[in-house]
């Protein structure tokens, strides 16, 4: 309790313990939104992680820091300090600091997406092969109802999902991937779908306007994923479902420049836990290896 209060005691250190309630950042998006230099950062965030505060994610080269969940007292006072420091002075810069950091991160993955659309599919199975799961993801999509897909790249699983639902909705923010998706449905005379422009943190659909939400390796490219699974959650049905496929945790630093790529795959666990965060229950996580090469996958479903 004593290293939590002296962590917290310096005003650097509470804004920046302050500014990760937003998500999970590295040492030099933090000097950006902090506005210091890094050396002065990494001594804050050293001493914050010790303390338990923060904990560290590291993905190849990049370290991504993140509120600590393992000391119990510092959990214990979370939803009070989170209270509290909306009062810090500095609070509205910093706040506005750290959507500036987002919206860079979505803005580089949107330019990324509209350069190679054409190319997308195979430049995917080129330089980060995974093993065939589709068919897997398939059959847990419920028959009927009104089915979302978030991320659709070429409309490539919207031909599916169109046979086993009574309508899709497929949102992408990249306008030259909807062009694509769209050239696919009418090439193969497909009904039934609505493409949207959107991003994964602000679906254009209302509040449980949907009974299941596909993401198929999608998240990896978000920004923020917690809050891209908190506004799945906002628009499906109660009661309705998520079924997410992406890449489990995986050394291909290459995949930031080549793909665009956020994340370097998830841990079980870490999806499991932000799940719960966002508010789903009755998950479930299947693990499909890879082989010759390639990287494993991770099925998950909830139910909100």
């Amino acid at each position: 309790m004593l290293d939590i209060f002296k962590a917290l005691a310096d005003p650097c250190r509470l804004r920046l313990t302050a500014v990760l309630l937003a998500g999970e950042f590295t040492v030099q998006e933090l000097t950006r939104i902090m506005g210091m230099g890094q050396s002065r950062i990494s001594r804050h965030l050293k001493i914050l992680t010790e303390a338990g505060v923060l904990s560290v994610k590291r993905q190849g080269t990049w370290s991504y820091y993140r509120l600590g969940t393992e000391n119990r007292f510092f959990s214990a006072i979370r939803h009070a300090f989170e209270q509290e420091v909306q009062a810090l002075p500095e609070r509205p810069r910093d706040l506005a600091a750290v959507a500036q950091v987002l919206e860079e991160r979505c803005s580089r993955s949107q330019q990324f997406f509209d350069r190679h659309a054409r190319q997308w599919d195979e430049l995917a199975r080129a330089l980060l092969p995974v093993p065939e799961y589709q068919n897997r993801l398939l059959e847990q999509v419920p028959r009927g109802g009104t089915v979302l897909e978030i991320g659709i790249g070429t409309g490539a699983l919207l031909v599916e999902l169109a046979q086993r639902a009574d309508s899709v909705v497929g949102v992408d923010h990249a306008p030259a991937m909807l062009e694509e998706a769209r050239r696919r449905l009418a090439e193969r005379d497909v009904s039934g779908v609505e493409l949207r422009l959107g991003e994964m943190t602000h679906l254009p659909l209302p509040d449980a306007a949907v009974g299941c939400v596909v993401a198929n390796m999608v998240l990896h490219h978000a920004a923020d994923p917690q809050a891209v699974l908190a506004e799945i959650r906002r628009v499906l049905s109660p009661g309705g479902t998520l079924l997410l496929a992406d890449l489990a945790r995986h050394e291909r630093e290459a995949a930031r420049e080549q793909l665009a790529d956020q994340w370097l795959g998830f841990e079980e666990g870490e999806l499991e836990s932000w799940l719960s965060a966002a508010g789903f229950s009755a998950m479930h996580c299947e693990r499909i290896e890879g082989a010759n090469g390639q990287e494993a996958v991770l099925l998950v479903d909830g139910t909100k």
